[in-house]
């Protein structure tokens, strides 16, 4: 058997999540089936770069397949995109080694929450539309005291199977242009909620509900319940995820 990499892109707002589960239609369990029908009902099971929250959106995602040696790349991904349902594309297959996995060997991701302050019926379930004053420069300064590596307790969701709360965050700010205004985060690593829960905490900061001080003592506490209520779903997307092939 040969480990292949597949990277596909996603529009979460027709699936549950990513991982496969009970009565709901999940990304992962349409790949399977597709796969499996490939492979004469055979069950396949496809290992993904990381947990997307139903609604969440991937721009650039990985899984990982242990299959037969392929013979034509190329043509299985135009098979695969007939196949797919159209909120599912492949991009590429690469070959890789038998040791290398999607999940534990990803070095860097990173998520982008886009936001927009004009209605606009076509960004409306791919954006958060949020018309209030924000304070952006502001929110770039709080955003500054997230770097570094830190207990990110208090930005995650309760009850989850990890056995740390500690991630490395190499960026996170905000971009504004005319086109599009997102926040951008980067990190070896990222907790349940983790970035929905910052997004909602520093818009706050943005409508001056919170100051600087208050995101030190939010980290600190380690507490959920110290942040700020998460943004939506729908306007955050899996932006990149690099690998060292």
């Amino acid at each position: 058997m040969q480990r292949y990499f597949f990277e596909i892109c996603y529009n979460g707002s027709s699936f549950h999540g990513w991982q496969r589960q009970p009565n709901a239609t999940s990304v992962q369990q349409v790949i399977e089936d597709i796969f499996s029908k490939l492979h004469s009902g055979k069950e396949i099971t496809i290992v993904g770069c990381g947990r997307t929250d139903a609604g969440v959106h991937a721009k650039k995602y990985f899984f990982h397949v242990d299959l037969p040696e392929i013979a034509d790349l190329e043509y299985l991904v135009f098979k695969l995109n007939r196949m797919f349902p159209k909120g599912i594309a492949v991009f590429n297959i690469i070959k890789v080694k038998k040791d290398i996995h999607a999940r534990f060997d990803a070095k860097n991701r990173t998520y982008r929450y886009f936001i927009h302050q004009q209605k606009d019926p076509f960004k409306e379930e791919l954006s958060l539309y949020f018309p209030q004053e924000l304070n952006f420069e502001a929110m770039n300064e709080a955003a500054k005291l997230l770097l570094g590596k830190k207990d990110f307790g208090s930005f995650s969701k309760l009850h989850t199977d990890v056995k740390t709360n500690i991630c490395e965050v190499f960026s996170a700010e905000w971009i504004i242009s005319k086109q599009e205004t997102y926040f951008e985060i980067s990190a070896n690593r990222f907790l349940r909620n983790m970035v929905r829960a910052i997004v909602g905490t520093l818009i706050d900061v943005g409508m001056e509900k919170l100051a600087n001080d208050d995101i030190i003592s939010i980290l600190e506490a380690k507490d959920r319940q110290e942040a700020s209520l998460s943004v939506p779903a729908h306007g955050l997307y899996l932006w990149d995820i690099e690998y060292d092939f």
